[in-house]
């Protein structure tokens, strides 16, 4: 009965989370602030949000906070990765940017396989491949247009949150989520050196103020939430971001992406849950995770 709370409890932790992942491209759309403005207020506020649970939950100071170099990489990684975010949103369509950073997980394989010679699975090759199809559609329907800039930006951001995630892996001993925090404080102390972020209006702080605390509440749901469930299910229950930011996106920003993002999302969230099923079915039959 336990097992069955706390796995309904990590469901509704890890969805919530989604919602606010979903937010991103309408925070930064209803700002006139630019990049680096929107990432350095979104760093300070959602630092010490951060900061603060790290705190509250670091068991009697039990939990080292000694990032040592493979802590500061991440950090630095992270921090190019979500200024990388940011600028998208200012160039491409919501959806673009959501259905691209979708395909995180194959990158990810990829990267693996370059660095460690990890050898993927056939059927994330193969979802990969259709993945890498439904990019190619996406971005297809930028050539000669504004959007282009922004769907490579998040070409770019995916990539890096990819090496992100092998980094996690690789560096098991890390913590993680101050890691974050500090991502966060960089690219607050950064923006003072490429913009003003005091010379913003009243209206654009409040947004970006919650833009901030918005992240903040995703990043501690998602910990929290992945705690209490298999991988593969928390990595396929994260799918659901993808069309909560296309719904925020058209309810309040009402901004339908074309004909080829559509298709090329289609495509992209098709492979990413077909992969992510078979993935829950092989946790199922012999309760491990499937690697790769």
């Amino acid at each position: 009965m336990e097992n069955s709370a706390n796995r309904l409890l990590g469901i509704g932790l890890i969805v919530a989370s989604t919602a606010f992942f979903g937010l991103a491209g309408v925070f930064t759309k209803t700002t006139t602030a630019d990049p680096w403005t929107i990432a350095g207020w979104r760093g300070f506020v959602g630092a010490a949000l951060i900061t603060a649970y790290v705190f509250w939950h670091r068991d009697g100071g039990k939990t080292t906070l000694r990032l040592g170099w493979r802590g500061w990489l991440l950090a630095v990684v992270g921090a190019v990765s979500s200024i990388l975010f940011i600028a998208s949103f200012k160039h491409t369509y919501v959806a673009n940017v959501a259905v691209i950073y979708a395909t995180v997980p194959f990158m990810a394989a990829a990267i693996e396989w370059l660095a460690f010679r990890e050898q993927p699975r056939w059927r994330t090759m193969a979802t990969a491949m259709i993945s890498l199809a439904g990019v190619a559609i996406i971005v297809s329907g930028g050539f000669g247009g504004a959007n282009l800039f922004g769907d490579l930006l998040a070409l770019a951001m995916t990539a890096g949150c990819a090496l992100y995630l092998v980094m996690i892996r690789a560096f098991r001993d890390t913590p993680v989520v101050w890691a974050a925090a500090v991502s966060a404080l960089l690219l607050f102390a950064a923006s003072w050196f490429v913009v003003d972020p005091l010379a913003v209006s009243a209206h654009d702080m409040i947004v970006m103020c919650a833009f901030g605390a918005s992240f903040a509440a995703a990043v501690i749901l998602w910990t929290e939430g992945a705690r209490l469930l298999p991988a593969a299910e928390a990595g396929l229950l994260g799918t659901a971001e993808i069309p909560l930011a296309v719904l925020f996106a058209w309810l309040i920003l009402a901004e339908l992406p074309p004909a080829t993002s559509i298709v090329g999302g289609v495509v992209i969230l098709a492979a990413v849950l077909v992969h992510a099923s078979h993935d829950i079915a092989s946790y199922r039959r012999v309760g491990t995770a499937p690697a790769g």
